[in-house]
């Protein structure tokens, strides 16, 4: 039986994304390639009011961070980590999110479509972590937040 943390129901996938203020994009690809997921659905994202934190050591902003270590260094809680990341890159992130100070950690891990991590997400979640996997946030963002 999953973890109550693992989201998987619409009505709780729902309810994620209309509250979302603030998503932290784990490997946001910039400008240069506008025409990939990773950057095209973080854009689709901020232009319907989200605030953005590119986690992306080459990606330049004001609001960038280089690593997750960096994430103690905002003045702005993060409401959902958007990750584009390879599966095997996951138990990796997951370790970082939860060497965070609880009070700056996520309230949502949201794997991208195609990422999933079974054993990463139960550690993330028994932390206290919702967690969302191999789903598109472009999709949910499209249908909740016009």
């Amino acid at each position: 039986m999953a973890h109550p943390n693992i989201i998987e129901s619409e009505t709780e996938l729902g309810e994620i994304v209309r509250g979302m203020r603030t998503v932290a994009v784990v490997g946001m690809k910039d400008e240069s390639k506008a025409d990939e997921a990773a950057h095209a659905i973080p854009r689709m994202m901020h232009e319907r009011g989200l605030t953005l934190i590119p986690v992306n050591p080459k990606i330049r902003s004001t609001l960038g961070l280089r690593s997750l270590n960096a994430v103690g260094e905002l003045d702005v809680a993060v409401d959902v980590m958007d990750v584009f990341r390879r599966p095997e890159a996951i138990p990796g992130i997951a370790d970082r999110v939860l060497a965070l100070p609880e009070n700056l950690r996520p309230a949502v891990v949201w794997l991208q479509s195609g990422i999933r991590h079974d054993e990463a997400a139960q550690r993330l979640a028994e932390a206290g972590i919702k967690v969302v996997q191999d789903r598109c946030l472009g999709v949910y963002v499209s249908r909740y937040r016009r």
